[in-house]
């Protein structure tokens, strides 16, 4: 099939791969402009436009798809599909409606549930057992458009990175499912019941909330590796908590309850099992505890 594939960061790459490898003909590749990052803050292009140009792929990055000499440009390609993973911008319906087929987006979770920007993130904050890809038809809709395939996976402790990871490849290759049954596959209309929203994660859910019980804590944990990263403040500095474990033992919230760094939450406690300091790598609580001091009985923020 002749293919627009829409995409920006590291989880749409396995779906462009896997386009690729099954022969399709992807004419053109869209993904957000490049954005300043490092120390040096130079500009760095998407994981997707660094995959398309190795490829060969010409990769269009505007910053909006409103303009109509935008829309010209896209209707121009006579697509018969445009493929979004986790592109990022606003598709308008000239967009919508300007290949032959539509547009297909992979997303990452069962739908109805989890509609919205972070599916990954809010699925394990929720402490659901199971997600998965769902891909959809596109429509003006924040996700509502029909369902043509839908493949489930269990979460079982995984972090937000290895849960992405995985749901990368399992896109990739559901989509292609998808393609080689297409048009003739039909779509099924979303349940109406079970409908939930994944709003952007923001910054200030990363602080570790010892109110909580301590089974929600190490979601926090899970569902912010690796990025922006679970973290607690003791003597003015910030401590990410990359991995911890769930205990029985309790206290009072944020208390450090002895010398392994076990923390007291609003039912229950954590074990942090791998942390890191800032400008360092990360290390097991142990190796913290060597070089900074946090005495039991400090309460942590």
């Amino acid at each position: 099939m002749r293919i627009a594939f829409m995409g920006t960061p590291e989880f749409a790459v396995p779906t462009l791969d896997t386009l690729l490898a099954a022969g399709h003909e992807v004419v053109a590749v869209y993904s957000q402009p490049p954005r300043r990052a490092g120390r040096g803050k130079a500009l760095r292009p998407s994981p997707v436009q660094e995959r398309a140009e190795a490829a060969g792929i010409k990769v269009r990055a505007p910053l909006t798809l409103r303009d109509a000499a935008e829309q010209e440009a896209f209707a121009s390609l006579k697509l018969d599909v445009a493929v979004v993973a986790a592109y990022g911008l606003i598709l308008p319906r000239a967009i919508l409606e300007a290949p032959k087929h539509g547009c297909l987006n992979v997303h990452g979770s069962i739908l109805p549930r989890w509609r919205g920007a972070a599916p990954i993130h809010r699925a394990i904050l929720s402490g659901d057992e199971k997600t998965g890809i769902t891909i959809m038809g596109m429509e003006k809709g924040l996700d509502t458009g029909p369902m043509y395939a839908v493949r489930e996976t269990e979460i079982n402790g995984k972090t937000a990175g290895e849960l992405t990871a995985e749901l990368a490849g399992i896109g990739g290759a559901l989509m292609v499912e998808v393609l080689e049954q297409f048009p003739a596959l039909t779509p099924v209309p979303q349940p109406e019941d079970g409908v939930t929203y994944a709003s952007k994660i923001e910054k200030h859910e990363a602080r570790l909330d010892f109110s909580r019980p301590a089974l929600e804590v190490e979601r926090q944990v899970r569902a912010f590796n690796p990025a922006p990263g679970a973290f607690f403040e003791c003597g003015g500095e910030r401590i990410k908590v990359l991995a911890a474990k769930v205990q029985e033992s309790g206290g009072v919230p944020g208390a450090v309850l002895d010398e392994q760094l076990s923390i007291a939450c609003g039912e229950g406690s954590i074990l942090p099992t791998l942390v890191q300091r800032a400008g360092r790598g990360a290390m097991t609580s142990s190796e913290l505890l060597r070089g900074f001091a946090i005495p039991t009985g400090a309460k942590l923020s």
